[in-house]
C-alpha cells in the first residue's frame, strides 16, 4: 500500500468520513469491495476514505494494482495463504492457562509449524510468479520472500521445532540460592552422546542420576511441572515473539492485499456489464484540474443491471462548477459520481469512467440537503448553517466541497445570497466547489459575474420533457422545468382559468412590474 511504511487499519477516519459514505452511497462501494467479507469491507471502508494526497503514492498503488488484474489468480492465491495463517492461528486451542510457559509454547510450535508450511507456499509462488510481476511493490515483496525464505531458513526452523518438542525430556542446569533454593536456571541443548546398544536398551549412561516420582504424587508432579516451566520459559518467550513477529507480517500481508482484493471485486462486478474503468492522471493540487470522458456513477451502477449514463466535461483550471437544469436530469448523480470518482483515483483504485484527469484534493467534503428535524430541535436552514460552520473549522486550501440543493431552505433570495458569500469566502481561500442548485437567482447572478472563471453545465431536457441524464454546458435556466413531473404523476397540468371581462388578474403582475424568478 505504500513504499516505505505500513498500512494502519486501526487509525482513525476523517471527520467527513460518515457525511461523505452517507451523502455518496458509499457503502454500495464498500459492500461490492468487501464481498461479504467484513475484514475486506472495514479495509475498503479504510483505504477509500483516507485519501492520499500525493500523485506519486497514487501511482505506486496504481502500477501494483495493474498487476493484481494482470495476475489475479496468483493475487489470490498470496492472500488465501494470508488468510489461512491468520485464521489457523486463532483456532489453535492455548489452554486455560494460557500464560503459562508450557501453553506459550506449545501455541507457538503448532502456530509456527503452519506458518512454515504456509511461508513455503508463497516462496514457491515468488519463485514461479515473480517474473511475471512489473510493480515496485510486488517486486519488492518477491525479492524478500526469495532472499529471507531460503532452504537454509526452512531447516533451521525446522530443526529447532524438532527440539522444543522435547521427545527426549528437557536438559536443565541451576545454582543453589539463598535458603537452597534454586536459581538462575538455563535451558540446555542436549547433546547426543555415542552409546554401546547394550547401554541403550538398559537406559544406563552411567554418569547421571535418576529420582522418579510416584504417580499418585500430585504434588511432586507440581513441583517437576514448575520446574519445567523455569527452565523453558526464556525459549517459551523467545519462541512465541518470533511466532507473533511472523503472524504480524501474515496479518499486514493480508490486510494490503485486501484492498487489491476489493478491486479486483469491484472489476469483475462491472467490466462484465460493458462499463468503462481507466486509471486516471492524478495531477499535484495546486493545478485545480478537471477532465473526464464517460464519467458515471459506480455505486448507481452497481446497483442497476443496466448500464449507467456517462458524461463528458472539462473543467481545466476553474474552481466553480455550478450545476443546473431539469428537475430528475441527473444532477445529483453527477455530483455523486465526482465525489465517488475522487476518492476512487485518491486511493490508488480505477476510476469510473473511459478517461479521467484532475489534481487531488487535501480533503473532500459533502454539504447535502437534509431531511427535516424530527426532534424539531432546529430548522433546516439552521441545521445547513450548523453543518457549513462545521465544514468551516475543517476546511484547508486545496479542499474540495460538493453542495447539493444547500440553503434552499428559506426563500430564493435570501438563500442565493447564503450560498452567494459562502462560495466566493472558499474561493478566495483557494477551495474548489461543485454545486447543484434550483436557485435560479443564485446560479444566473454567478454565470453573469463568474462566466469565465467558472463551469455550467446543465442537465438536459428533450422537447418532449424526456431527460437524457446527461449534463452539457449551459448557462442557468429559469425554470427547472416541475411541469413535467406534475404530468407525468398526475397527468396534464391543470389551466388557470380565464379572468371574466372586466376583472383584474391577480396573478399577473402587470406591464412593467418585476417579478422574482421562478424555481420551476
Amino acid at each position: 500500500m505504500y513504499a516505505g511504511r505500513d498500512f494502519d487499519l486501526g487509525g482513525e477516519l476523517p471527520a467527513s468520513a460518515v457525511a461523505l459514505t452517507d451523502d455518496l452511497g458509499l457503502n454500495t462501494l464498500f459492500q461490492a469491495m468487501a464481498g461479504g467479507d467484513e475484514f475486506l469491507f472495514d479495509v475498503a471502508r479504510r483505504a477509500v476514505l483516507c485519501s492520499l494526497t500525493v500523485p506519486e503514492e497514487i501511482g505506486y498503488r496504481q502500477r501494483i494494482l495493474e498487476d493484481c488484474l494482470k495476475q489475479a489468480s496468483v493475487v489470490r492465491q498470496m492472500y488465501d495463504a494470508a488468510v489461512e495463517a491468520v485464521t489457523g492461528s486463532k483456532k489453535i486451542y492455548r489452554g486455560i492457562f494460557s500464560q503459562s510457559p508450557e501453553s506459550i509454547l506449545r501455541w507457538s510450535l503448532e502456530a509456527l509449524q503452519l506458518f512454515t508450511g504456509v511461508l513455503k507456499r508463497l516462496r514457491h509462488i515468488a519463485d514461479e510468479r515473480a517474473a511475471d510481476f512489473r510493480s515496485e511493490g510486488f517486486e519488492s515483496l518477491f525479492a524478500m520472500l526469495s532472499r529471507e525464505l531460503d532452504d537454509e531458513y526452512f531447516e533451521a526452523v525446522e530443526d529447532h521445532l524438532r527440539q522444543l518438542r522435547f521427545h527426549g525430556g528437557v536438559l536443565l542446569s541451576a545454582e543453589l540460592g539463598k535458603g537452597s533454593k534454586g536459581v538462575s536456571y538455563v535451558l540446555r541443548k542436549a547433546e547426543r552422546a555415542k552409546q554401546s546398544w547394550l547401554r541403550r536398551l538398559s537406559g544406563d549412561n552411567g554418569s547421571t542420576y535418576t529420582l522418579r516420582i510416584n504417580d499418585r504424587d500430585e504434588s511432586g508432579h507440581k513441583t517437576l511441572s514448575e520446574l519445567r516451566g523455569r527452565g523453558i520459559n526464556f525459549a517459551a518467550n523467545a519462541l512465541a515473539q518470533s511466532t507473533e513477529h511472523i503472524l504480524s507480517f501474515f496479518t499486514m500481508l493480508r490486510c494490503e492485499l485486501g484492498f487489491y482484493i476489493g478491486c479486483l471485486n469491484v472489476h469483475e462486478q462491472l467490466v462484465p456489464k460493458g462499463e468503462p474503468l481507466c486509471f486516471p492522471a492524478s495531477l499535484a493540487a495546486d493545478a485545480a484540474a478537471l477532465s473526464f470522458h464517460g464519467l458515471y456513477d459506480a455505486c448507481l451502477s452497481l446497483r442497476l443491471k443496466e448500464r449507467a449514463v456517462g458524461n463528458d466535461a472539462d473543467a481545466g483550471n476553474k474552481p466553480l462548477v455550478m450545476i443546473t437544469g431539469a428537475n430528475q436530469g441527473g444532477k445529483s448523480t453527477f455530483l455523486r459520481s465526482i465525489g465517488v470518482a475522487q476518492l476512487m483515483m485518491q486511493c490508488g483504485m480505477f476510476v469510473p469512467a473511459e478517461s479521467f484527469s484532475g489534481s487531488v484534493c487535501e480533503r473532500l467534503f459533502t454539504h447535502y440537503r437534509r431531511e427535516e428535524d424530527a426532534t424539531m430541535e432546529s430548522g433546516k436552514l439552521d441545521e445547513e448553517l450548523a453543518r457549513m460552520n462545521d465544514i468551516a473549522d475543517r476546511i484547508t486550501p486545496r479542499s474540495i466541497v460538493l453542495f447539493n440543493e444547500s440553503f434552499a431552505a428559506t426563500n430564493e433570495r435570501e438563500g442565493s445570497e447564503i450560498a452567494r458569500q459562502i462560495i466566493w469566502a472558499l474561493l478566495e481561500s483557494g477551495v474548489r466547489i461543485f454545486f447543484v442548485t434550483h436557485l435560479f437567482d443564485l446560479a444566473h447572478s454567478l454565470y453573469l459575474q463568474e462566466a469565465d472563471a467558472a463551469l455550467f453545465l446543465r442537465a438536459e431536457r428533450q422537447s418532449d420533457g424526456q431527460r437524457t441524464f446527461r449534463l452539457a454546458k449551459g448557462g442557468p435556466l429559469p425554470t427547472s422545468y416541475g411541469p413535467d413531473l406534475y404530468e407525468r404523476i398526475f397527468g396534464a397540468a391543470p389551466q388557470p382559468a380565464a379572468a371574466a371581462p372586466g376583472t383584474i388578474d391577480r396573478a399577473d403582475p402587470g406591464p412593467g412590474a418585476a417579478t422574482a424568478p421562478g424555481r420551476g
